[in-house]
């Protein structure tokens, strides 16, 4: 374990999480699981209704940890050029130059990202997976760290791509985020309608990039992942799980990316929390996020008005968390 500890850890990313919460008001679990996701190197999906500081949340963390930001407003003529960048002709020198598109940010905002056609969707496929671009038959890579935030409008659907498997895959979490409180919405108005409020950066890329790598060293029983294997297994076959009546309300189930995802996500939770080791409840916090854009509902299950969020409640009902297995920090991992 680096020099760091856990307590350290947790009072930057407390000094962190204050510095952006003097601007966006509530939102607790999203601003969380954006966190998370910055420090376990994944990407996150975001579904929610305009107006919900998704944005604002985004752009205010990045100027707190001394980042680059950048919006790419997704629509049906966007191409992947506007993405990763292109190659230009000099006419005075006769030779050709790069330009590095808006990818190259330590965070990405896709704005309605299902609002761009395939060619598009692949063009930022390569880039979250690989965190490189290729232009011209040269590779370029992308700054570190780099996380990619997509978000999507669910109440209105006309003219929308659907977004193919293998990306929604590829994003960590998919978070659905909610209307505020009254008593919220009633500071947002205040702060809003006041004067700005300003933040300070209380950390740097390079401190981010120490977390990551702190992150990595978070021990993680093998109890816990032999949970998240289970738990992911039983999608994909319910009824060799004992979850016959679920087989046929799901086409498809999570994929190893998700179990992974979990254990990661896990332990960059844990870090948040002050510890240098993963609990159940860590791994059950998650849970949804990691899986409800990862299972494929039946024509039958659409039909009777099921959600992903049910069925996940039904597998960890029969799939259940393992008693806590450890209530202090191990001698040796």
């Amino acid at each position: 374990m680096s020099n760091t500890s856990p307590a350290d850890t947790a009072r930057l990313m407390e000094q962190i999480l204050y510095e952006v919460k003097r601007v966006v008001v509530g939102q607790d679990r999203f601003l969380e699981r954006v966190m998370v996701a910055l420090l376990a190197q994944g990407h996150l999906l975001v579904e929610g209704v305009p107006g919900l500081a998704k944005t604002l949340t985004v752009k205010t963390l990045a100027q707190v940890v001394q980042g680059q930001f950048r919006r790419i407003q997704f629509t049906p003529d966007l191409v992947p050029a506007d993405l990763v960048g292109t190659r230009i002709y000099n006419q005075k020198s006769g030779e050709f130059s790069t330009a590095l598109g808006p990818v190259f940010a330590n965070l990405l905002l896709a704005d309605e990202i299902n609002r761009a056609p395939a060619k598009v969707q692949s063009a930022l496929l390569e880039v979250m997976q690989e965190r490189q671009v290729t232009i011209a038959g040269t590779s370029h890579r992308v700054p570190e760290p780099f996380v990619v935030m997509a978000t999507q409008n669910p109440i209105e659907t006309e003219g929308t791509y659907p977004l193919p498997e293998a990306q929604v895959d590829r994003f960590m979490f998919k978070v659905l985020v909610d209307y505020p409180t009254e008593e919220e919405e009633f500071v947002i108005v205040q702060r809003v309608t006041g004067a700005a409020q300003t933040v300070a950066a209380v950390a740097t890329t390079d401190q981010l990039a120490g977390l990551q790598r702190l992150c990595r060293e978070v021990y993680v029983d093998p109890a816990l992942v032999q949970y998240a294997v289970k738990l992911v297994a039983a999608t994909r076959e319910p009824a060799r799980a004992g979850l016959k009546d679920l087989a046929r309300l799901l086409s498809y189930g999570a994929s190893p990316r998700a179990t992974i995802s979990l254990i990661e996500g896990a332990r960059a939770l844990a870090l948040l929390r002050g510890r240098s080791y993963a609990l159940p409840e860590d791994v059950g916090d998650l849970v949804h996020d990691v899986l409800r854009h990862r299972l494929v509902l039946s024509y039958e299950a659409l039909s009777e008005g099921l959600t992903a969020d049910a069925l996940i409640d039904k597998f960890m009902a029969h799939v259940p968390l393992p008693a806590k297995v450890l209530e202090h920090e191990p001698k040796a991992a």
